[in-house]
């Protein structure tokens, strides 16, 4: 999203100091804040490798590749695994066995570099999309027929004379539609397209991939907080798998949410997975488990509230990020 429009509706936000942190591993608090620069030292010869493939025009290959000849082999050090998916997988939700190399830094490098490299968290109680509707409402009259909200399209036939877009109720006609719909929602034939879409495209939305992020959101008596509320992030390292539960924020802090006792975890792909199909209950034990080992038993009460959204399951997304894969 870009600054302007962030400032023009007061979007509430804050900056992600991701120096800002904390590391533990299943004993508590442990210091493997070394391991940082031997993934960035082998992140820096990936790059460099991504922009030859690229300019030369040559086989693309997975990320785990591209590290492993830059020398990062994480392996069995569940450490130096942790130490990956917060510098990787946080960012694109995937493993680097799931990512292309190529498309991984052009991501990257597009983003914060073409674009801009600050890096926010917004927690607006209005929601994220207040910008969205702030800037139809310049156009948008109240109650404006023009848009149809909870309305589900079924079907979409179009040729060269137009569109129609079919609903349960009735459909729409157009000259152009411009279909927004996530690669989830493309991949699983939640809406018919009528005549269906030419090989070649087909095979560009079954070849991509759709990941997930998981936020998991605990509330805490204020008066019982038992972590550094001056810190913003906390790194667990499982000692048996990648991934559980890795990545505790604080809404806590300064420029946050001071003495709400709000903290969350972040799980993608397979892990999101698991926990859309289980249980609250489940998952909630899960995660208090990964906290008392991290900050001690006697630490950590039971939340006052717990929330997570599920969004693999939403017929309408299907997951909340598209990631690259290799050789495409």
């Amino acid at each position: 999203m870009q600054d302007n429009q962030a400032q023009k509706y007061n979007l509430t936000n804050t900056f992600s100091d991701y120096s800002s942190i904390e590391l533990f591993d299943q004993n508590g608090p442990s210091d493997y804040s070394a391991l940082f620069d031997d993934y960035n030292n082998a992140y820096t010869t990936l790059q460099q490798d991504a922009g030859y493939i690229l300019t030369e025009n040559l086989q693309d290959r997975s990320v785990r590749s591209g590290f492993s000849l830059a020398g990062w082999k994480p392996r069995k050090d569940m450490k130096a695994q942790a130490v990956e998916w917060w510098q990787f997988d946080w960012e694109y939700a995937q493993t680097p066995e799931e990512s292309s190399e190529e498309f991984a830094i052009v991501n990257y490098n597009t983003t914060f570099y073409q674009y801009s490299q600050e890096n926010n968290y917004v927690f607006d109680s209005r929601g994220f999309n207040a910008f969205i509707i702030g800037e139809a409402n310049t156009f948008l009259k109240k109650n404006d027929p023009r848009l149809m909200l909870n309305t589900i399209v079924t079907n979409i036939s179009y040729s060269d004379e137009g569109v129609t877009v079919y609903y349960k109720d009735g459909c729409v006609q157009a000259d152009y539609a411009i279909c927004t719909f996530s690669l989830g929602v493309l991949q699983n034939n939640v809406v018919t397209f009528s005549p269906p879409f030419p090989s070649w495209k087909q095979e560009g939305i079954e070849t991509f991939n759709m990941a997930t992020y998981t936020k998991i959101f605990l509330q805490f008596p204020p008066d019982k907080v038992f972590w550094n509320t001056s810190m913003q992030f906390f790194l667990y390292a499982d000692p048996v798998e990648r991934g559980y539960y890795p990545v505790f924020q604080s809404l806590d802090g300064p420029g946050f949410l001071p003495h709400s006792g709000i903290l969350f975890v972040t799980v993608v792909g397979a892990q999101s997975h698991i926990v859309e199909n289980q249980s609250d209950g489940v998952t909630k034990a899960q995660v208090l488990a990964v906290l008392r080992n991290m900050f001690g038993a006697a630490n950590v009460p039971e939340p006052t509230a717990f929330l997570y959204p599920r969004w693999g399951q939403l017929e309408w997304a299907a997951g909340s990020y598209s990631n690259w894969p290799a050789g495409v």
